[in-house]
């Protein structure tokens, strides 16, 4: 994650963008042009705003003056989203479609109608759409085209080691606590049942389909429990080597127009309606639902669990012991329950010994764990273990859950043999923000950049912004 200075550029708020739109036009004069893109005051100044607010709600102050910050913010932004042009760098339209739509919806229930929204907003709701289409669009191609930059910057064990012995023993970051804790976990033993009612719910899908009593797209808008639903389950086209194992062989023996039988894939269960083929890319919609269970049979898993945490209580077995024996997890159970990021660096195929951490921040939970796990950790002592409650995996399926607080690791200053990942990060993050002022300056040295008199005797980070 780069730091805040760089990311800034990144912020735009799309209701700002909307209604900057609504400025006077006295306001809306163009003060800056980056490549073939321009920059109005109105968006400077409401960008500005967004800056002041967000520095109050986050408790920090600035010396730079908001306007100025703002104003090279998103002259950053347009250089990106021009040399990501120029580049042809590629984002997800699908994506920013489904974005769209979702924020739309948002404004439309907020205002309560459309005609209400319209209003508020003097224009047609297309044109608010596309307002916040081409937003999207342009933060889209500037984070891919900064992304391009910095993702190819790596750091070896010794810029790490020369990383921290260049900060001042004043200077060092200070780690907060850290929980280290065990899990057993147990899904519902009627998962079988509730993978037959969502088969069933998927069949009848298919046959209301496939009989004219219902489109698709409508189906998968109203019950699709993946991202797509506001776009009608419809995915960009994709290779077949980017999906799911399952899925993809499923797609592959389709026709246009036709539709699977149900799938199981590692996100739940399936049916897909193939669009068409573009050589090795598949277009195509789906409907995806994942196993409910009811009240009761949750609760069977919560009894079960009280009883092993009551067996750990009595001393009649031990916790490690307990995961082996009982946990449904398992990437914890053969290590005695103790939780890691095996998980998610498994799901994002980025699997790598020396990157499993099994020591986590509050701020981790909600993020790489669940914020259940967070409060019940939070009531314990080391050693003591919680009572049973339901939470969800990382795939969004229930289940139930009782933890171990093994270890809270008190607050202190980092050194590199208690926390050589985390200085790591730093390190790469430091190195990725030289990397990435250096690459924007030769591009503004090598791109159209006009700002007007006034608004060039502001204080900009990079002086040669102003040529």
């Amino acid at each position: 994650m780069l730091k805040k200075g760089i990311l800034a550029a990144m912020l735009v708020l799309l209701f700002a963008g909307v209604a900057a739109q609504k400025r006077e036009v006295m306001l809306d004069k163009v003060v800056a042009v980056v490549g073939g893109s321009s920059i109005l005051y109105s968006e400077v100044d409401e960008y500005a705003r967004q800056l002041v607010e967000q520095r109050r709600q986050e408790g920090y102050t600035s010396d730079r003056d908001p306007m100025n910050e703002a104003l090279e913010a998103l002259l950053t932004q347009k250089l990106l989203y021009n040399q990501a042009q120029i580049d042809s760098v590629a984002i997800n339209d699908g994506d920013i479609m489904s974005r769209v739509e979702e924020q739309v919806q948002q404004m439309v229930d907020m205002e309560g109608s459309i005609p209400a929204l319209e209003a508020k907003h003097h224009m047609p709701i297309f044109n608010i759409r596309e307002i916040m289409r081409q937003r999207y669009e342009e933060q889209a191609y500037a984070q891919a085209m900064q992304s391009e930059v910095v993702n190819k910057v790596t750091v070896i064990p010794g810029e790490v080691e020369r990383f921290y012995k260049s900060i001042s023993k004043d200077s060092l970051p200070t780690i907060a606590d850290q929980y280290v804790y065990a899990q057993i976990t147990k899904f519902p033993k009627s998962m079988t049942a509730a993978k037959q009612r969502t088969r069933e719910r998927l069949l009848d899908m298919r046959e209301r389909v496939i009989t004219g009593a219902a489109k698709f797209e409508n189906l998968a808008r109203m019950y699709s429990q993946d991202g797509t639903a506001m776009r009608g389950g419809e995915m960009d086209p994709s290779p077949l080597a980017s999906l799911d194992p399952a899925f993809a062989a499923a797609l592959e023996n389709l026709k246009p127009g036709q539709i699977s039988e149900v799938v199981e894939s590692q996100f739940g269960f399936h049916i897909i309606q193939m669009l068409d083929k573009r050589g090795q890319l598949y277009h195509f919609r789906h409907i995806l639902l994942r196993p409910v269970y009811t009240s009761e049979e949750l609760g069977e898993s919560l009894n079960l669990l009280d009883s092993i945490a009551d067996l750990i209580h009595k001393d009649s077995i031990t916790f490690e012991k307990a995961a082996l024996k009982y946990s449904d997890d398992a990437s914890s159970k053969m290590n005695g329950g103790v939780v890691s990021n095996h998980d998610i660096l498994e799901r994002f195929n980025a699997f790598d010994a020396k990157l499993t951490v099994t020591k986590f921040l509050k701020e981790d939970f909600g993020r790489f764990k669940s914020l259940d796990d967070y409060n019940a950790l939070r009531r314990l002592k080391p050693g003591e273990v919680s009572d049973a409650y339901l939470t969800e995996d990382m795939l969004g399926n229930q289940m139930g859950k009782i933890v171990k607080l093994v270890e809270v690791i008190p607050t202190h200053t980092a050194s590199l043999n208690e926390d050589y990942l985390r200085l790591e990060e730093m390190a790469l993050q430091d190195k990725q923000n030289r990397v990435f002022k250096e690459w924007l300056s030769k591009k503004i040295d090598a791109m159209y950049v006009y700002i007007i008199p006034e608004f060039r005797n502001g204080e900009f980070e990079n002086k040669r912004w102003v040529k």
